[in-house]
């Protein structure tokens, strides 16, 4: 079972939904760098349950204690250790579920697999284990810091109710004034009012996360199978939920010729640049300098606070009506998980590319 992200700047993972902590080791921090608490605890909140009426209503202080490879405030280069404990869970809100698997839920297949599965809130299969790539994920955003690389993600969809494609047509440091974290103010007013009816019904609803990455240096990834846009799909499709990932113009630009696809080059003083990026900041799997920009799917919450049809472990037809704190759409909180998973990536292809080079 892999539980580590990574070559040279790594996570490994620990722990279960319901049990007494989660947490994570980081290996291959750069030493030096200072090491803002108030700011990994600020990205730990922004996916902390609690935080809305439309989020989940589990309350969870999620507050990180880091154990190792940190010196008066600077990262050491050693390992960095860090847990944030489990202080809310309802386990015996899971307890009519313990025979039954789940619909689309990981239930099945990890029972399949291993021959026992936690039931309490999925265990190991938990959305609440992305905290360690959220703590994980500032630790290497106060890396990138030192290179100008700045990440921002967004809400960009909620069922039928989306932005135009276009990042540059928004105010991005809007992104963080509404529930949603939406840029536009308007469109939040109706993705929430959306989510919150959905939630009233006791169903779910999905969405997209818009993610672009700023100042990123050029030259990062590599030519065959570990191609930056490869990596960075890698990355995205581990996230609890995710069904898809497309980066530049994606899945639009098929409808395109080539003639008006292609990122022409041009010259500004012998400096070379492009007329357009609907590359999105990637040719032949390495950055060219521009803007990364890229699009995560997310599927609707796979619990619904409604009946549904299912089987227990022997094959027997039942029915189940899921019990506990659940989020109606996964979005608001999944934004600093893409960006914490995009931050690790684009580091470790930084600490990569920084060790072919010596």
């Amino acid at each position: 079972m892999r539980n580590t992200f990574g070559n040279v700047f790594t996570l490994t993972t620990f722990g279960e939904s319901h049990g007494e902590a989660v947490g994570g080791v980081v290996d291959g921090m750069p030493a030096g760098i200072d090491i803002d608490m108030a700011f990994i605890q600020a990205e730990l909140n922004r996916r902390r349950p609690g935080q809305s009426a439309i989020t989940t209503s589990r309350k969870e202080p999620d507050q990180v204690e880091l154990l190792s490879g940190v010196f008066e405030g600077k990262s050491t280069g050693c390992p960095i250790g860090f847990i944030v404990r489990n202080t809310n869970q309802h386990s015996q809100d899971y307890e009519n579920m313990r025979c039954l698997f789940r619909p689309s839920h990981a239930d099945y297949t990890y029972y399949n697999k291993y021959g026992v599965r936690d039931h309490r809130g999925g265990g190991r299969s938990s959305a609440r284990i992305t905290i360690s790539r959220c703590v994980a994920g500032a630790l290497a955003k106060l890396a990138l810091r030192q290179l100008g690389v700045t990440i921002t993600a967004y809400t960009s969809q909620v069922g039928t109710i989306a932005l135009e494609r276009d990042y540059h047509l928004y105010d991005l440091s809007l992104t963080e004034s509404n529930a949603v974290r939406c840029p536009d103010p308007e469109k939040a007013a109706e993705m929430e009012k959306l989510i919150a009816k959905v939630k009233g019904e006791g169903d779910t609803i999905g969405g997209i996360i818009t993610c672009v990455i700023q100042g990123c240096p050029k030259s990062l990834g590599e030519p065959e199978f570990d191609k930056l846009h490869a990596v960075l799909g890698h990355a995205m499709l581990s996230i609890n939920a995710v069904k898809g990932f497309e980066y530049g113009e994606g899945f639009a630009g098929v409808s395109a010729r080539g003639s008006e696809q292609n990122d022409v080059f041009v010259s500004d003083n012998h400096r070379i640049g492009l007329a357009s990026n609907r590359s999105g900041g990637i040719q032949g799997g390495i950055s060219n300098g521009e803007d990364i920009y890229f699009r995560v799917a997310f599927k609707p919450v796979a619990t619904l606070l409604m009946e549904q049809p299912t089987v227990d472990k022997e094959g027997n037809a039942t029915t189940l009506t899921a019990r506990g704190r659940h989020d109606p759409c996964v979005l608001p909180r999944a934004v600093p998980i893409v960006e914490a998973m995009a931050a690790m990536t684009i580091l470790d292809f930084y600490l990569v590319n920084k060790s072919v080079q010596m």
